[in-house]
Parts: C-alpha cells; sequence; structure tokens
C-alpha cells in the first residue's frame, strides 16, 4: 500500500479511505470517518458507558453484526464482559467513550453502532423505546399517523418522549426514565404503551408481533426492552445513501422522510446544535396504572412462539 493511501488522524491511521464504503451507499470510507469526527462530541454520549455493538462493512462481503471486540484491537479500547445466555460464553464488548475509539471503529469500516438501554453497571435503564416500523415500501406518512398515536398515548399517561428517525424506514420514541425504574417495571410500561397508542389510531398501528397479522399496519414494536439494543441517535446506517438516525421535533414529522438525513446532508442540518439532547425531556416516573396495565400483558415474543408452535400442530395435522 503506498504512503498516500494512509492518512493519521486523532492518533489512529486510517487506509483505503477513498474506497466506495457499500454498494448503494453513494460515499466513500472517507465520508463516514469525516461524518464521525465531526458529530463526535454530540454521537458520543450516546455510546459512552455502555456495551457497543457495530454493524460493518467489508468490501465483497455483506454487513455482519460484531460484539466481541477483535483480537487484534489495539489494547487502548476500553471493554466490558457481558454474560450472553444465547451463546452460554462471556463476550467481551468494545466501549466507545473517546474520538480515538470512534475513529478506530470508522477504519474498521463500522457504520452501525447500537448501544443498550444499559450503562455499564447500572440496574435502571435509561429509555424506554417504542419502535415504529412500517411494512416494507410503506408510505412515511403512516409512520407519523403512528407516531402521532404513540405521542397521544404519551400526553394520555402523563409523559413525554423525544422522536428520531430510525436511519432506516422508521421511527424511535424513546422515554428517559427516571433513576431506579426497574426493568420489568419500564419494558411492562413499554407494552402498555403500544397498546394505548394502538386504541389512538387502530387504524395506523398495530402490536402484531407476527407480520401476518398486521394487516399492512406499522408495527408497534415494544420488544426493545431489557439487553436490547437500538441505532443510537447520529448513528449512521447501511442503507442507500447512507442514511442517519437523525433528531426530530414532533412538528416535523409531517414535512421530512428518513431519506432526507444522510452522512451528507446531517452535519449541515445540525450545525452547532444538539438536538437530541437539547431536545430531550426530564427523566420521568413511570405511572402506577402503565406500569401495571403492562404486567397484565404477555411478551410479544413469547405470543409469537406460541402461535409458531400452534400452526406447526395444524400443518402436521392436515
Amino acid at each position: 500500500m503506498s504512503p498516500a493511501a494512509r492518512e493519521e488522524r486523532g492518533g489512529v491511521e486510517l487506509s483505503n479511505l477513498d474506497q466506495p464504503l457499500f454498494d448503494g451507499a453513494g460515499a466513500t470510507k472517507r465520508d463516514l470517518v469525516d461524518y464521525l469526527d465531526a458529530v463526535a462530541d454530540r454521537f458520543l454520549p450516546e455510546l459512552a458507558d455502555r456495551p457497543l455493538s457495530v454493524m460493518r462493512v467489508r468490501v465483497g462481503q455483506e454487513p455482519f453484526m460484531q460484539k466481541n471486540l477483535p483480537k487484534y484491537a489495539p489494547d487502548w479500547i476500553a471493554t466490558t464482559p457481558v454474560w450472553s445466555f444465547a451463546a452460554k460464553r462471556e463476550i467481551t464488548y468494545p466501549v466507545c467513550g473517546d474520538r480515538r475509539t470512534l475513529l478506530w471503529f470508522a477504519n474498521q469500516r463500522a457504520v452501525e453502532y447500537h448501544a443498550p438501554l444499559y450503562r455499564i453497571g447500572a440496574e435502571s435503564p435509561d429509555y424506554l423505546v417504542l419502535d415504529l416500523d412500517p411494512p416494507e415500501g410503506d408510505d412515511f406518512g403512516h409512520v407519523v399517523a403512528a407516531a402521532e398515536s404513540v405521542r397521544q398515548a404519551l400526553a394520555d399517561s402523563g409523559l413525554q418522549g423525544a422522536v428520531k428517525t430510525s436511519g432506516s424506514k422508521g421511527l424511535h420514541v424513546m422515554v428517559p426514565l427516571a433513576a431506579g425504574t426497574s426493568g420489568d417495571d419500564a419494558a411492562a410500561a413499554t407494552r402498555a404503551l403500544a397498546k394505548r397508542a394502538e386504541r389512538v389510531d387502530p387504524v395506523a398501528g398495530t402490536t402484531a408481533y407476527v407480520k401476518e397479522e398486521r394487516e399492512g399496519k406499522v408495527f408497534l414494536d415494544s420488544t426493545r426492552a431489557h439487553g436490547a439494543t437500538v441505532a443510537a441517535a447520529y448513528s449512521p446506517r447501511i442503507r442507500p445513501g447512507v442514511r442517519v438516525s437523525f433528531p426530530l421535533e414532533w412538528s416535523e414529522l409531517g414535512s421530512v422522510t428518513p431519506a432526507d438525513f444522510t452522512i451528507h446532508t446531517a452535519l449541515e442540518r445540525l450545525g452547532d446544535s444538539d438536538p437530541w439532547h437539547e431536545r430531550m425531556p426530564a427523566r420521568q416516573e413511570l405511572p402506577a396504572d402503565l406500569v401495571e396495565e403492562g404486567h397484565t400483558i404477555p411478551v410479544a415474543r413469547v405470543i409469537a412462539m406460541h402461535e409458531g408452535k400452534r400452526r406447526k400442530r395444524a400443518a402436521e395435522q392436515g
């Protein structure tokens, strides 16, 4: 590799910066590095003190999720051990709380940055999250309608949330929670809010976990709880144009689309501001009636598992 193909920034050696990022990106690896570097001061608070999972893209390969820090990673990257019940082993997650670590990941072609709702060592989640996921090819206006039903359900429950694009085709609504909120109560309240939003506008959104039962509606996904991760605010996504998970005002929803926010456009829109943190409501106590209602609602994945078993038995019985 020629010397011209390598650059150094922030104590990190960068390489192959002018390679295309991925098919359909309309961007190079340099564009990714430049964006992440420019937004680092606003982005890093969303990643710091949390086990980090990244989605990487290598030339000629499909994107892949990376949780375990590679053995070839420099020893100055902070880590935290997390037991994986699925893998039945301890995973050494990286922790990204500084610019040098972020630049190293950018050089590894880590495009997406997914963080859990819990900080390391914390017993309480920082957020309650509803993920609004539309059917493939659906009009974004339907997502907006579902988001408004979520906003109304929050208001009816005495709560406030912040909204951002997911960076894909939907939206994330996040409610900051008071310290001491239990994970079980937060998960229950998330299920109850989804149900309440569904009742506000049953035409726009659905809580049906099984895709075939959604009838073309926006899925009000209440499963982002406990150990689940969410694409962090300001994170790029492996989508055409390299979209970004971008903070919005509620009043903006009807005049934008997720494709408006990319690594090429986001910085100009942001200027010197940090709308995600500037607009985030204060931490809130969950209403007792919301939590109580949520504990009566079965976990969506459990419902889907039982439905899958039922369908399998029906097929076997002819």
